[in-house]
C-alpha cells in the first residue's frame, strides 16, 4: 500500500530550504504514529534537509536520479517503478514523504493520502503539487489541538482513492 503523507499551510506550502517552515509537535507526532515500523520514501534533498540520517524504526528509501549517490543507512533507489516493486514485496506500508517532485511522481499510485492543513500562511519555496481532488474521498477529518506548543490551528485529513488510480 502506498500512502502520501504531508503537512501544508493554507496555501499548499510544504517547505522552505528543504525543511518544514513551521514547528508543530502535533503533526510530528501524527507523522511518527503513522510511519513507525513502516517504510518512508523521500527525495535526496528532503532526506538531507532532515539531517541526512534515517528516522528511527523506519526503513528509509532515498529516491534520487544520481546513480553515484550512496548512503549505507538507507536504501537508495532511482525510479518510481523500483519503489513500487519494493512496496509490493513488503508487508509494511510505504509512505511517500516528499519533496514536491516525489509527491507528484507517486500521487497516481497512492491508495490513500494523509494531509495536515495548517490554517496559517508561511513563507517558503516548495508547494505540494496539484491534486485532482475529484479522484479522492475525504474519509476522516480531525481538528488538531492548539496550545502553548502547537500555536497554529490545524486539521488532520485522510483521503482514499476514489478510482482505480487517481491523478
Amino acid at each position: 500500500m502506498l500512502i502520501a503523507i504531508w503537512a501544508q499551510d493554507k496555501n499548499g506550502l510544504i517547505g522552505k530550504n528543504n525543511q518544514l517552515p513551521w514547528h508543530l509537535p502535533n503533526d510530528l507526532r501524527f507523522f511518527r504514529e503513522k510511519t513507525v515500523n513502516n517504510t518512508l520514501v523521500m527525495g535526496r534533498k528532503t532526506f538531507e534537509g532532515m539531517g541526512g540520517r534515517p528516522l528511527p524504526n523506519r526503513q528509509t528509501i532515498v529516491l534520487t536520479q544520481n546513480s553515484d549517490y550512496n548512503n549505507n543507512q538507507v536504501l537508495v533507489m532511482h525510479s518510481v517503478e523500483e519503489v513500487i516493486a519494493y512496496s509490493q514485496q513488503t508487508k509494511a506500508i510505504t509512505y511517500i514523504a516528499g519533496g514536491s517532485a516525489v509527491y507528484k511522481a507517486f500521487l497516481p499510485h497512492c491508495d490513500q493520502l494523509y494531509r495536515t492543513v495548517i490554517n496559517h500562511a508561511f513563507e517558503g519555496d516548495t508547494y505540494f503539487p496539484p491534486v485532482t481532488w475529484e479522484n479522492w474521498q475525504l474519509i476522516q477529518q480531525t481538528q488538531g489541538t492548539v496550545d502553548e506548543k502547537n500555536l497554529y490551528s490545524h486539521v488532520f485529513e485522510t483521503f482514499k482513492n476514489n478510482k482505480d488510480r487517481a491523478e
